[in-house]
C-alpha cells in the first residue's frame, strides 16, 4: 500500500485549470481498484492519495499518469507501508 503526498508547486488558480483532468485520472484508478481514498490537504497546499499497487514501480507508474505530475504542477512523496493493524472491513483494501 502506498500514500502519495502531493505538494503544489503553483498557485491554486493554476492548479484549478487541471482539476477536471485530475478528477478523471482519479476516477479511472478508483474504477481499476488502485485508489482507496483521496483528498486535499488542509490548508490547501496539496493533497493525498491512498493507493493499492503490487510494487513501488507500479505505484510510481500510476502516479506518473496524473495530470498534476505530467504538467509539473506538484511534487510527490511516495510512502510505502504494510498495514499491520486496521479497522474491521478495511481488509478488502489490502
Amino acid at each position: 500500500m502506498f500514500i502519495f503526498k502531493l505538494t503544489y508547486l503553483h498557485s491554486i488558480d493554476e492548479i484549478e485549470k487541471y482539476i477536471p483532468a485530475h478528477l478523471a485520472y482519479l476516477q479511472e484508478h478508483y474504477d481499476m481498484g488502485h485508489f482507496i481514498a483521496s483528498g486535499r490537504q488542509v490548508p490547501c497546499v496539496g493533497g493525498g492519495i491512498l493507493c493499492r499497487a503490487s510494487s513501488r514501480e507500479a505505484a510510481e507508474a500510476i502516479l506518473q499518469e496524473d495530470p498534476f505530475y505530467i504538467h509539473k504542477l506538484a511534487e510527490y512523496e511516495v510512502i510505502e507501508f504494510v498495514p499491520s493493524k486496521y479497522a474491521n472491513g478495511f481488509e478488502v483494501f489490502i
